[in-house]
């Protein structure tokens, strides 16, 4: 396997790896490594299928249950569907799509869960001929830029993630009323460190109501401008998508969003798979 820097911050280019077959230990280890290491990683010109999406995910971990499906329906499965089109080929409706937008915010996925997830694993099938790109930029290499006094600020302070609040900023019809009875806000440190490498990251994101101790207020502010810091401009890796392409970015320490597409024009298809964490972040220590 070959790996490329894709920009200065994070990310990387994998190829002579192909995904749809099983990987040696030896090949597996390699792309685990790279994953610690660069936070996000690209696969192009993969032939993909649901089976061999599942079995590459199950390699990192335990699989995490689709959010959406799991708290509207209680059903359980593994595979997410990113896009306009449903399972049987349809296009979606547009509260599914209003839903959707919420993505369009920078978030970390599953952070509003107990466990937040580790990698998502994202796989194209059908793409637009213009726009729909995402957007990526790295938490990790934010807190670097950091200055002493913020770290300290930050260092021991918890944040309340809420799915209800960030998806409700789309409209209150964006979520269900199962969706509201069975999600709840969750703690999460505002400091996270990779057990790998070492290296420390800020925790935030659109789903990021409030900070422990810290007056309304004061809590937004600091939320804003620890967001605006991992997103500047400059830190923003855009990608667009073509099919078969295939990557893997690293929840803890990655931010990410979609940039819009035509929906009624195009069709957009992408399946995705979530590593569950080890633990809850709250439980973590920072050496």
């Amino acid at each position: 396997m070959k790996i490329e820097s894709i920009h200065a911050e994070f990310g990387a280019r994998i190829s002579g790896a192909d995904l749809s077959q099983p990987l040696s230990d030896r090949d597996f280890e390699q792309i685990d490594l790279a994953a610690n290491r660069y936070s996000f990683l690209l696969f192009e010109d993969q032939q993909m299928n649901d089976g061999a999406h599942l079995d590459f995910t199950r390699r990192f971990g335990q699989l995490e249950e689709e959010h959406v499906s799991y708290y509207s329906q209680g059903k359980i499965t593994y595979i997410g569907l990113v896009g306009n089109v449903d399972v049987e080929g349809n296009k979606t409706t547009p509260r599914r799509n209003k839903s959707a937008r919420g993505n369009e915010m920078w978030h970390s996925d599953s952070s509003f869960r107990e466990i937040p997830a580790m990698y998502s694993i994202l796989s194209a099938y059908e793409v637009p001929d213009e726009a729909g790109e995402t957007e990526f930029a790295s938490a990790r290499a934010a807190y670097r830029r950091l200055d002493q006094r913020t770290r300290e600020l930050i260092e021991d302070r918890v944040g309340i993630h809420d799915y209800i609040y960030s998806r409700t900023k789309m409209g209150e019809d964006a979520v269900n009323q199962s969706q509201r009875t069975y999600m709840h806000p969750v703690r999460q440190r505002l400091v996270r460190q990779n057990p790998v490498t070492g290296e420390r990251n800020v925790f935030v994101g659109s789903h990021v109501k409030q900070i422990e101790g810290m007056p309304d207020a004061e809590a937004k502010a600091l939320i804003r401008r620890l967001i605006d810091e991992v997103t500047r401009p400059e830190s923003v890796y855009r990608h667009r998508w073509r099919v078969g392409d295939l990557v893997i970015w690293d929840n803890r320490c990655i931010l990410h969003r979609g940039c819009g597409y035509d929906e009624q024009k195009y069709r957009r298809r992408m399946h995705q798979t979530r590593v569950r964490g080890s633990m809850p972040s709250i439980a973590e220590p920072l050496d």
